[in-house]
């Protein structure tokens, strides 16, 4: 008779349980910033081409001087940024949270150990809420909404993984 005990493959899953979060409808998406918003970054890069092209006109900046270099590099970085903010959208579904940006984010619901909805009341046409969100190693992602239902499920589902993970 063999002393030692038949073999049992060791537990794959150690730590809090996975967060389980089911927006309504099973998915929602919408644009991350208000029309506000983009109106005024699009006049901000507006502004700041016809600022290049009339220090250009009167000589003072020319594309082969330094500066004018780095101004066209600092145009074309603030309009790559627009051009995101501009197509932005996040999504929340029974997987994840999504947004498209310069880069895009993701974060596992199942993994998410914090969240909170930072928000300015009263000035939300112009500044977009946005949920802060935490997993359990440490990695966070700031994700942004302007849908007022968007919102709502974002002050949901801080509240119920408040209630989850103070469940021990």
């Amino acid at each position: 008779m063999d002393p030692t005990p038949p073999f049992t493959p060791p537990n794959t899953y150690f730590g809090p349980p996975p967060f389980k979060f089911t927006p309504k409808g099973g998915s929602i998406s919408g644009r991350a910033f208000s029309i506000t918003f983009k109106v005024l970054a699009t006049f901000i890069v507006l502004a700041l081409a016809a600022a290049f092209v009339q220090a250009w006109l009167a000589g003072r900046a020319s594309g082969a001087s330094a500066g004018g270099g780095w101004f066209i590099a600092g145009l074309l970085l603030v309009a790559y940024t627009w051009w995101h903010i501009l197509r932005s959208v996040t999504r929340l579904d029974e997987q994840g949270l999504y947004q498209s940006w310069v880069w895009d984010k993701h974060m596992e619901l199942r993994e998410l150990a914090y969240g909170k909805l930072i928000r300015v009341r009263g000035l939300e046409w112009l500044i977009a809420p946005r949920l802060y969100v935490r997993t359990l190693m440490g990695k966070f992602a700031v994700f942004y909404a302007s849908s007022p239902e968007m919102v709502a499920e974002f002050e949901r589902l801080v509240s119920e993984l408040k209630t989850f993970r103070s469940q021990r």
